[in-house]
C-alpha cells in the first residue's frame, strides 16, 4: 500500500508553510490515487505553542492515517559524499526511504551524500539543495522532491533554478542543505567539503 507522509515545522504555534503541505497532499492524493476532494491540514494538526520547534509528521494514503508530534533538533552536517544513481525517482513524499538508505551507507567518513543522477545534482538524503557561486544561489531544476521550502524560496527569488552538473561543482563557493524543518542558512557547507572520489 502507498503511504505517503509529510513533515511540518510548528514552532511557537505558527506552521508558516502549511499551505505548501496542503498543496503537495492534495497533488499525491490526485496523483496517485485519483481523488479530487480536498484535504485541509489545519483540521487535522494542533499548533502547540512551543518555545522550540515542533516535527509533526502526517502519514497519510488515500486519508490521514496518524498525526504524530516530536521535538526537533538539527542534525550537524558539515561534508557530503557524491554518490551516483542514473534511476532513482522520490517524486513523491513516500514513507518507503529504502533506495535513499541504502544509497545513504555510502556516505563513508561523511555526514551525508549528494545525489548525481544522471550526471546532474539532485539532493541530499534528506534535503533540497542551492549552490552559491559568488552571486547567486542556484538550486537543481530536477530535484528528486520538489520540497516546500524549495517552492517557497523559489516564489520569493532567494534562489533560482538551473541544471548542475557533477562535473561542475568546484565552481561553486558554497552549498546549502535545507528542508521544511531546516531554513536556508542554517547547514551551508564550502564545496571542497564535498567529496566527488566515487563518481
Amino acid at each position: 500500500m502507498n503511504r505517503f507522509v509529510e513533515t511540518i515545522s510548528i514552532h511557537e504555534g505558527e506552521a508558516p508553510m502549511l499551505d505548501l503541505h496542503c498543496e503537495r497532499l492534495n497533488r499525491t492524493r490526485s496523483e496517485i490515487f485519483g481523488l479530487d476532494d480536498r484535504i485541509e491540514l489545519s483540521e487535522h494538526i494542533t499548533l502547540a505553542n512551543s518555545p522550540g520547534p515542533i516535527k509533526c509528521r502526517v502519514v497519510y494514503g488515500e486519508n490521514i492515517e496518524s498525526v504524530s508530534y516530536s521535538p526537533y533538533t538539527m542534525r550537524t552536517v558539515g561534508s557530503l559524499m557524491a554518490v551516483r544513481h542514473d534511476n532513482i525517482a522520490y517524486r513523491h513524499k513516500s514513507v518507503d526511504r529504502t533506495l535513499l538508505t541504502q544509497l545513504t551507507e555510502q556516505r563513508g567518513a561523511c555526514d551525508d551524500i549528494i545525489i548525481i543522477r544522471r550526471g546532474l545534482v539532485t539532493d541530499t538524503s534528506i534535503c533540497n539543495v542551492a549552490l552559491f557561486d559568488g552571486t547567486r544561489w542556484l538550486t537543481p531544476s530536477n530535484p528528486l522532491l520538489q520540497g516546500v521550502r524549495r517552492a517557497w524560496l523559489l516564489a520569493r527569488g532567494l534562489i533560482c533554478e538551473g541544471d548542475i552538473t557533477a562535473d561542475e561543482l568546484c565552481r561553486f563557493e558554497k552549498i546549502a542543505l535545507f528542508n521544511a524543518m531546516i531554513d536556508f542558512g542554517d547547514i551551508v557547507i564550502e564545496t571542497k567539503h564535498i567529496d566527488t572520489r566515487q563518481l
